[in-house]
């Protein structure tokens, strides 16, 4: 690549001639101001908060659009362009609500920061505001309008990352919005769930749909059995909340700030992916023997699988019938746990700890209900969620000491602990299945050729005498490139993993927010964050699902045989073809 000499701020620099103005700027160490700038999302240049002034050039030029040139000299700080930006950043905020204090957001809101940054100390200009009622229509999802700066980071992420196209910007000037086709509810949209937008609102235009009244409630009443289980990836980034470094495990310390939120029992969603894994390896050796609905399409994303019902119906049958690890779980709860345990059903209240706010969908589908239509899972707090109930308790997060599951439910396997990041699922069946097809133990459990997916990764694995075609995708964008090539027969695959969200369950719609130096859709963060799961893996004696002795008793004394009718029964559900409420 050709490099150019340039000068930012009187100090020269060589930079790479297809860099902008903004990566140039960075790496000199200066930071420009930016609001609708994502670098993982195309260029917007709406904001303009990032203007800079370019000798030359008789107007501010937007830093994240301008490419540099040979010879430019750029001024980032000057009298008038802080006053520039300063008028800007007024414009914005006096069109913005007057509630910090009580915003979601508050402290950790990129509109707040810059104005400080700024220098905006008060509010300039009065007079009209948009107004909007607040769209909490979905069960994953509420959307406030006037809380929306037109970034349009929302729209690219839902476009360009995930492939969605649900959110656009309609009307002109002073009533223009973001929402869904015609304005819309959420719930009557193509949306699945998948929370992208909320990571990438730089405010609080998109935020989860909170369940932190009701597990309060049930906490606080003495009739009812409370239950938390926590899946993979919140032991790999629950700690980012208590200023811990990304990628620290927390499985012990998150256990014991349940136990003092006051959870009667904490048990750990893994088992559940053991299951799954047992569940699903059988369903892969079935098929693969019988040479029927291959490839297997395999996920515990609730996104995904609401995308599939949207746009591939026609794939329902290759995907696999196995519950996500948290609706088995929580069935077993209120079948097996409560039968053990002589309590009703209904008197247990299960609380899904997890990274997803899809999985507030997942909940709420009618199929994963008892038979009087009570869910099998009460309420899902995401990450985010359980980190303000663990502060707004008082609990000094990082000084507590190690806590254990509850058992039987509370015991797994490495290959559970991977399935919180991108070919993890494939992995843990892959361990399973390989051993199940070939009978013999294997040597190395470790499949690193669907490791590191970053977007999109095939590979052809040998097992015993079968070379097994299979792929993994993270981000829908990518599952489209793979379920297209299926479809137009272009390769045979045999088994497929699909995450609807970017690197998996680690970078899931309900994460942290990221530290500063950190963006959502980070890739480093996301590697970081699957580097504590195979860490705990690693240590674990047991790293093969179908070896969990606790698996193997639940088999031997409720489920019966993997895949038998019992099994079936519990562990296994359907989905249906769907389209948008309002397409008639």
């Amino acid at each position: 690549m050709n490099h150019v000499d340039i000068w930012i701020d009187n100090t020269p620099v060589s930079v790479a001639a297809d860099k902008t103005i903004m990566q140039a700027a960075e790496q000199i160490g200066i930071r420009i101001p930016r609001l609708c700038y994502h670098p993982e999302l195309s260029i917007e240049g709406a904001c303009r908060v990032c203007i800079v002034e370019v000798e030359g050039v008789n107007k501010f030029l937007a830093s994240c659009a301008n490419k540099v040139w040979a010879g430019m000299r750029v001024k980032t700080n000057s009298p008038e362009i802080r006053q520039a930006r300063r008028d800007i950043v007024e414009l914005i905020l006096d069109n913005h609500p007057m509630e910090c204090q009580t915003c979601e957001r508050d402290g950790n809101c990129e509109l707040q920061d810059l104005a400080y940054s700024q220098g905006v100390r008060e509010r300039v200009f009065e007079g009209k505001r948009k107004r909007h009622a607040i769209e909490a229509s979905s069960a994953s999802v509420i959307r406030n309008a006037e809380k929306c700066i037109l970034c349009r980071r929302c729209v690219r992420v839902c476009s360009e990352v995930q492939g969605i196209h649900n959110l656009s910007q309609l009307h002109r000037g002073f009533h223009t919005v973001v929402a869904p086709a015609f304005e819309d509810a959420m719930v009557d949209s193509v949306c699945i769930n998948c929370g992208q937008c909320i990571n990438v609102c730089p405010t609080a235009a998109f935020l989860e749909k909170p369940h932190t009244e009701a597990v309060w409630a049930a906490l606080a009443d003495p009739k009812k059995f409370v239950v938390a289980h926590t899946a993979p990836a919140i032991r790999a980034a629950l700690g980012e909340g208590f200023n811990l470094a990304p990628g620290t495990p927390c499985v012990g310390k998150t256990v014991t700030a349940l136990r003092r939120l006051g959870f009667d029992a904490v048990f750990d969603t893994n088992f559940g992916a053991d299951l799954t894994i047992v569940e699903e390896a059988n369903e892969f050796v079935h098929r693969l023997e019988k040479g029927e609905n291959l490839p297997l399409l395999t996920s515990c994303s609730p996104g995904w699988i609401k995308f599939m019902e949207h746009f591939y119906p026609e794939m329902i049958p290759y995907a696999s019938s196995c519950k996500s690890p948290m609706s088995m779980l929580s069935t077993l709860l209120k079948t097996y746990y409560a039968e053990k345990e002589g309590k009703d059903p209904h008197d247990i209240f299960v609380v899904g700890i997890m990274p997803c706010v899809a999985k507030k969908f997942e909940a709420e589908r009618p199929e994963l209900c008892l038979s009087d239509g009570t869910p099998y899972t009460d309420a899902v707090l995401t990450t985010r969620e359980t980190i303000w109930m663990i502060k707004a308790y008082g609990i000094n997060f990082v000084h507590l000491p190690d806590g254990e599951f509850d058992n039987p439910l509370g015991y797994s396997s490495g290959a559970a602990d991977i399935f919180g990041t991108t070919g993890g699922v494939m992995e843990a069946a892959l361990r399973t299945a390989a051993e199940k097809l070939t009978g013999e133990p294997l040597t190395d459990l470790n499949f690193t050729e669907v490791r590191q997916a970053e977007g999109l990764k095939e590979a052809t694995i040998r097992i015993g005498d079968l070379d097994v075609n299979v792929a993994v995708a993270n981000g829908l964008n990518n599952a489209k490139i793979i379920l297209d090539k299926v479809k137009a027969g272009d390769k045979q695959y045999h088994i497929i993993e699909l995450m609807a969200c970017p690197g998996g369950c680690i970078g899931g719609g309900g994460q942290p927010y990221p530290p500063e130096g950190y963006y959502v859709l980070d890739r480093e963060i996301n590697k970081l964050r699957a580097q504590a799961l195979y860490s705990i893996d690693e240590m674990k004696k047991v790293r093969t699902s179908h070896n969990n002795p606790f698996i193997k008793q639940l088999y031997q004394d409720y489920l019966g045989e993997p895949g038998g009718d019992k099994a079936h029964h519990v562990l296994h559900t359907t989905y249906t073809p769907r389209e948008p409420r309002g397409i008639k």
